[in-house]
């Protein structure tokens, strides 16, 4: 956006200023109020999934998010702060996604599949960013420009989300589209306390658990690498790497995008092998998603410049493994949680607002010049660090277990 010159205006010193383009701080704030939108809106959402079921209330935030996309372009033109409203809507219609997986999971997958079903569930993000990074490449280096990455994914969005509203039952047992023997496969192994329609949340007992703090941690971390690279990945390869924009776009395509087939071929190994327990499964996916995604994450910082290829390739390494989480911390919250998941993976949605403001955080704090490698050292090593100490807590504490309160019935 900011080689974009066709508005713009000259300051004093007679240097004519791009209106798009933005400072670190402005950038951040960008950020930060999708964080705060997604933060307001996570909880309020659940209560309407919980009333409503997921169909009504995700529909109308595809909708809200079509919308306020397809206005970003005037929004950036006409008035900075109406960017920032613009994109605290979209944030919030944004809380929508993590409450909708945890509900289709929890009621769609049986138990012998809930890690393909979360991967699956969870590519969306691998696929989203994939074709906008390519998408936008090829038309920022187009007569079109920048605004019609916009424009596009608005239009797109509303025929998905048309065909959401088409296609998406809440309950299995209330569509003719399931037969008798694929119910009695959705529901084998699941309690009666798990296929009740009305069972009150043991919110307290959620929140203290050692098992839910410690995948509620490990997806922090998790989700802070995955924002940074989803969101910073295009930046270091331009401004530090040096790549031109349409190979940017098309290597942090391929970044994000080599993830996408590793996380469903290995979470059909996690829940089809059956020659090891679940729970050394749960250690070996989780220390690939975790522990060795952040040993690659934070080496990068430490990649001479001249040596490009390698910086890639652990690129593409760190997020091959986050992309086998599923099998790891997201498997053993589904176990030891039970019918009560969706409410794990929506507090999830929630603490990916705070890796939303911690990463850009990071990156304002440590990096001032985006073109200079040694102030990017730090963010990776922070960020690689904890991930690593994390994984290392969670030997001690993830089970595949399910909690005692999963099998009661009565109010908490």
């Amino acid at each position: 956006m900011k080689n974009d010159l066709s508005d713009g205006y000259t300051n004093l010193n007679g240097s004519f200023h791009g209106i798009y383009d933005y400072d670190s701080n402005e950038k951040a704030y960008i950020l930060w109020s999708v964080a705060i939108g997604t933060f307001l809106g996570t909880f309020p959402l659940h209560f309407l999934y919980t009333k409503f079921g997921a169909k009504i209330p995700f529909f109308i935030c595809g909708l809200v998010s079509c919308c306020t996309t397809a206005l970003i372009p005037f929004s950036a033109k006409t008035n900075y702060y109406f960017l920032i409203l613009l994109r605290f809507i979209q944030g919030f219609a944004y809380s929508a996604d993590f409450a909708a997986i945890g509900l289709i999971n929890g009621r769609w997958a049986p138990v012998s599949e809930v890690t393909i079903f979360m991967s699956i569930l969870t590519c969306f993000n691998g696929i989203a960013s994939t074709i906008t990074n390519v998408g936008t490449g090829l038309l920022c280096e187009s007569s079109l420009g920048w605004k019609w990455s916009y424009y596009l994914h608005s239009i797109f969005g509303f025929v998905l989300f048309g065909l959401w509203y088409l296609v998406y039952i809440d309950y299995p047992e209330d569509t003719q589209r399931v037969s008798d023997l694929e119910l009695k496969k959705i529901q084998k192994d699941k309690s009666e306390a798990h296929l009740s329609k009305k069972c009150d949340v043991p919110y307290k007992k959620l929140l203290i658990s050692p098992v839910i703090l410690c995948v509620w941690l490990n997806a922090f971390f998790d989700l802070t690498a995955a924002i940074m690279f989803s969101t910073y990945v295009p930046i270091y390869l331009h401004e530090v790497l040096k790549f031109e924009i349409k190979t940017t776009g098309f290597l942090s395509s391929l970044i994000l995008g080599m993830s996408i087939p590793v996380r469903i071929f290995f979470a059909i190994i996690s829940d089809k092998v059956k020659l090891i327990s679940e729970m050394l499964k749960i250690h070996i996916f989780n220390t690939v998603s975790v522990g060795v995604s952040g040993v690659f994450f934070a080496s990068i910082g430490f990649i001479p410049i001249e040596y490009s290829g390698w910086s890639v390739f652990c690129f593409v390494m760190c997020m091959c493994c986050i992309g086998v989480n599923s099998g790891g911390f997201y498997k053993s919250a589904y176990y030891h949680s039970r019918q009560f998941n969706p409410i794990v993976i929506t507090a999830i949605q929630w603490i990916k607002c705070l890796a939303l403001f911690v990463a850009p955080a990071l990156v304002n704090i440590f990096v001032s010049d985006e073109s200079n490698r040694s102030q990017w050292t730090w963010v990776f090593a922070i960020i690689g660090g904890c991930m690593v100490l994390t994984n290392l807590i969670s030997f001690f504490i993830l089970t595949d277990k399910s909690a005692e309160w999963t099998e009661q019935t009565e109010k908490f």
